[in-house]
Parts: C-alpha cells; sequence; structure tokens
C-alpha cells in the first residue's frame, strides 16, 4: 500500500533556485498569435460557416439559438468534470499531512489545466507547474515522480479501456450503432496495445538504473547511455506500481477519473440536445475518444485537431454534419474556452499560496500545521 505523502521541510540553503522559481509561462508574440488567429477561425466558423451546413441554413439554426436549457446543463456538466478531476487530484497527492488544502488543489489543478491548454504540447506546461507546487508543499522529489505517472497512467487507463471496450463493442454489435472499421477497430487495436506496452513496462524494475551502475563503468560510452535511457521504464513502472496501490485498496479517488471524462461526455451530449437529437450513447462516446486523439498534433491545446478529429469522426458515423459541427464547438466552448478564465486565475492564486507556504517555513522554530489540523 502506499504511503501518503510527507511533509519535508528542506532547508532553504540546500534548495537550488530552479526549485524556489514558479515556472512561468513562456508567452511568444507568435504563441499569441497562433493561440488568437485558432480562436478567430473557430468563432467565424461557428458563426458563418456552421450555418450553412446540411439543413441548418433552412432551419435557421445558429449557435444563438441553441436550447438555453441544455447549454445551461453543459455548463454544469463542465463544472462536475473538473470537480471529479480536483477529487482524483487530492487522492493520488495528498495526505495527512500535506499543506494542500481543498483551495490549494483546485488552484494546482486549474492553473495546470491552463498551462497545458494554452501554452504547452503535450502537457508538459501543466506537468511542470504542478510539480514545482507539490515539491514547494513539502512532497519529496521522489514522491511527486511516482505519483504524478501515477495520476497520468490512472486517467489516462480510463481513455484506453473505453477505446477497447465501446469499439469493440460497437464493432460485434453489443452496443448500438454503427461500426465503421476505421473509427472503432483501429483505434480499439491502439487502445490495447498501450495498455499491454503500459503492462509490459511495470515489470522492469524501478532500481534498473542503479542495478546497471556497474555494467555503466565497464562498458563505456554506450553502456553509460544505455543506463540513462534505463530511467523513463524504471520511472514508469515505479509510477505504475503507486497506480496499482490505488486500484487495490479500491481508492474512492479513482471515480474522480471517471467522473472527469464522463461528465466531459456529458457536456457534449448537451450539446447535441441543445441543436438536435444526439447519436447513440456509444457513439458519441466513441467519437470523443477518436477526436481526442487530436492532442498529438503539435497545436497549443490540440486546438483545431481536437475539433477535426471529433467533428471527422461523427461524419463517419453518419451524424448531420451542421449538427456536429454545432455540437462539437459548442461543446468546446464549454469544456476548453470557458476554463482557462479561472485557470488564468488560479495560476497567480497559486503564486501567493506557494509564498505562504514559503514564509510558513521560514519562520524561526515553527513547523507550520498541515491542513486540516
Amino acid at each position: 500500500m502506499a504511503k501518503p505523502p510527507e511533509v519535508d521541510l528542506p532547508d532553504p540553503e540546500e534548495e537550488d533556485d530552479d526549485d524556489e522559481a514558479m515556472p512561468r509561462v513562456q508567452v511568444t508574440r507568435r504563441t499569441v498569435l497562433v493561440f488568437f488567429l485558432l480562436g478567430a477561425a473557430v468563432v467565424a466558423f461557428l458563426y458563418f460557416v456552421a450555418p450553412k451546413l446540411s439543413d441548418f441554413e433552412e432551419k435557421g439554426k445558429d449557435i444563438g439559438q441553441g436550447d438555453p436549457w441544455w447549454l445551461a446543463g453543459a455548463l454544469m456538466f463542465t463544472v462536475l468534470s473538473f470537480g471529479g478531476y480536483v477529487a482524483m487530484f487530492r487522492g493520488i497527492f495528498i495526505g495527512d499531512r500535506s499543506r494542500i488544502d481543498l483551495a490549494a488543489s483546485y488552484q494546482i489543478t486549474m492553473a495546470g489545466l491552463a498551462a497545458t491548454r494554452l501554452f504547452a504540447a503535450g502537457g508538459a506546461g501543466g506537468i511542470a507547474l504542478t510539480a514545482w507546487a507539490l515539491r514547494r508543499s513539502g512532497m519529496d522529489r521522489r514522491a511527486v515522480a511516482d505519483k504524478t505517472l501515477a495520476f497520468l497512467i490512472l486517467t489516462y487507463a480510463v481513455y484506453m479501456a473505453a477505446l477497447v471496450i465501446v469499439g469493440l463493442g460497437l464493432h460485434f454489435d453489443v452496443l448500438r450503432g454503427p461500426s465503421p472499421f476505421g473509427i472503432t477497430v483501429i483505434p480499439a487495436i491502439f487502445g490495447f496495445a498501450v495498455i499491454v506496452l503500459a503492462v509490459a513496462i511495470s515489470r522492469v524494475p524501478p532500481d534498473l538504473q542503479r542495478r546497471l551502475e556497474g555494467f555503466a563503468r565497464r562498458g563505456g560510452r554506450l553502456a553509460r547511455m544505455a543506463q540513462r535511457l534505463a530511467n523513463a521504464p524504471a520511472a514508469f513502472s515505479a509510477g505504475m506500481r503507486e497506480a496499482v496501490c490505488h486500484v487495490r485498496r479500491r481508492d474512492p479517488a479513482l471515480f474522480g477519473a471517471v467522473a472527469y471524462w464522463g461528465f466531459n461526455i456529458a457536456t457534449l451530449w448537451a450539446c447535441f440536445h441543445a441543436f438536435g437529437d444526439p447519436p447513440a450513447w456509444p457513439v458519441i462516446i466513441m467519437a470523443y475518444f477518436v477526436g481526442f486523439l487530436g492532442n498529438l498534433l503539435p497545436l497549443p491545446g490540440g486546438i483545431g485537431g481536437v475539433d477535426g478529429g471529433m467533428i471527422a469522426a461523427f461524419l463517419a458515423f453518419g451524424v448531420d454534419g451542421g449538427l456536429a459541427v454545432l455540437a462539437v464547438l459548442s461543446y468546446r466552448l464549454f469544456a476548453f474556452w470557458l476554463p482557462t478564465i479561472p485557470g488564468a486565475i488560479a495560476y497567480f492564486q497559486l503564486r501567493r499560496t506557494v509564498a505562504r507556504w514559503r514564509e510558513e517555513r521560514a519562520a524561526p522554530g515553527e513547523l507550520a500545521a498541515p491542513a486540516g489540523a
């Protein structure tokens, strides 16, 4: 069973400058220009092109005429989705002696999501920001690394399991809906391959790099390079073991991952309802996860890649093009654009929170009381 993270209070004189400095969001002119051009293109498409697709022009249906009750429901599902994300964060990272209370948990997760979506390809910015905040709370580096990997593994385990279960369920007519081979079986194979690879890497000893020290000393340059490369699978293995500990003890925080994805998909479902009749649930789930593979493209926050991927998947399932466009772009408005505002605010709130932790740690002869004590 994994031990809860403990607060270590390192001596400020022993800390390096990089550990003290908050990771900054690197905003260049090119980043800002690309971000706003993509955003403007999405908005223009939403208002001027989408209504002309299919029979939406004849019906007079556009983004301004969506059912307000269903759009309000989409907003509610978005809030619940991020609530599940915060709950999972607390379950994985926060122990009894942590400084991180509920408010700080919200700040870390929302600021990390904002950094990931806006300015960091592959989520590197969000991960760096989260790791920095956890270190400043007193968690040691190894615990931060293991728990971060466990968090990512448990989050994306739901993703890969959904690709396999829903994709094969549609293909074999266990679930209701059409089953184009390219967006049911192929994504299912991809998800299964990722799961198998993750299980295989989890068998690597977490201390593999240490075991190769003697080989590296005797084997020359290539041996030393092999030892360094062994760090990645060994670290993943440690994170996988941490994740398995949470699964074995049936940690209620695991429901946070299901809630995060589930309510996110419910947001898309509500957006379909706002403009017409939604497709079957298995179709929405599969198109949603297939579309999210657009995050692999080197675009800020997956802008354009995720939207286009989801719309293309719905078209392949035979969903009306105009309805798919309006639903997907409305969903992205709720799930991507709106949360960046509280995320940016949380970024600056987190700076003040960490400054307070630093003052508590620096107080002579005092040990900061753990959160909730």
